[in-house]
């Protein structure tokens, strides 16, 4: 049994003053790397994107469940909903004990975007707060996030990981409660990622179709990177093949993204196996453990043996 399971028209391109989010020591880091696309608050591809009650309700799930979660772990999470703002990003930020996450509706507003795509945005920055190792900084690849001393010390899980958390865990709770079997059967689902999840959950259709739709939510924000970087669309039957000698903490490429997500959510590690934020193997599939399927993919982590 998979335990985890059951316990645009055309976007407009303007220059915005201001509004880069480049990871720094304020914690600044956007899910997107530094872009120059806006879209006005009114203005939303005619073939996707999100109304504001969509965006609010895609928020919403997700703070309900983690709020109490944050709060258990000395944080206040506060969502900061920048609708009318039309940059097209996301990013997280901690003062204190206060524990920050931006959303901006120009990112809802770009037509790649579902409802799912956007909870899975929110996953990733609540990510960077209580996604685990590896961290910002932590590999001599990244840092920036580590406030005075940066490295291992990083508040800021890094962008991988994040990624990966999103799928693993948070997107698992957010849509346990839901009739997930019928939500998965009004989409079109790529053959490739149905029987995946299939052989993961042993056929449980119940497991099979959460790691379907947090799959697609996936599916959904890796069209965004595509369309940002002029990339070929990414699939779940062409993995990236990139070795990295040492872990990445910066934005994967589009494929190795998607690969994430999906891994994340073909790993059979109970999502209330919580991860370890000194750590990388605790509440993960890990090679040092044996898995061979849900492991976080090469193509940006470097695992570490036993």
């Amino acid at each position: 049994m998979f335990k985890s399971f059951k316990t645009t028209a055309a976007v407009i391109g303007l220059s915005f003053a201001g509004a880069v989010l480049a990871c720094s020591v304020n914690g600044k880091g956007g899910f997107l790397p530094e872009n120059d696309l806006y879209i006005p608050a009114g203005m939303k591809g005619m073939n996707g994107g999100l109304t504001e009650a969509q965006f609010n309700a895609a928020i919403d799930k997700v703070e309900h469940l983690y709020s109490p979660i944050v709060s258990s772990m000395g944080g206040k999470l506060v969502i900061d909903r920048k609708w009318d703002d039309g940059t097209v990003n996301a990013y997280a930020q901690q003062s204190g004990t206060t524990w920050s996450v931006a959303m901006f509706g120009g990112l809802a507003r770009h037509e790649t975007i579902t409802q799912d795509g956007m909870s899975l945005v929110v996953c990733h920055e609540l990510g960077h707060h209580i996604g685990g190792a590896p961290k910002k900084g932590g590999s001599a690849t990244g840092g920036g996030w580590g406030g005075s001393t940066g490295g291992a010390n990083s508040w800021a899980s890094n962008e991988g990981q994040a990624d990966y958390f999103a799928t693993l865990k948070c997107l698992r709770r957010t849509f346990l409660s839901e009739d997930n079997v019928s939500i998965v059967a009004a989409m079109t689902v790529p053959k490739a990622l149905t029987d995946a999840c299939k052989k993961s959950t042993k056929q449980d259709k119940e497991d099979t179709a959460i790691c379907v739709r947090t799959s697609m939510a996936g599916k959904s924000v890796a069209a965004l990177f595509s369309a940002l970087s002029n990339l070929p669309e990414a699939k779940f039957d062409t993995p990236d093949k990139t070795v990295v000698s040492k872990t990445d903490d910066n934005h994967p490429k589009a494929q190795c993204r998607l690969d994430t997500y999906f891994q994340g959510s073909l790993c059979e590690i109970g999502m209330n196996e919580e991860v370890s934020q000194s750590e990388e193997v605790k509440g993960t599939c890990h090679p040092s453990l044996g898995h061979k399927i849900g492991t976080r993919p090469l193509c940006w982590f470097k695992p570490k043996s036993k």
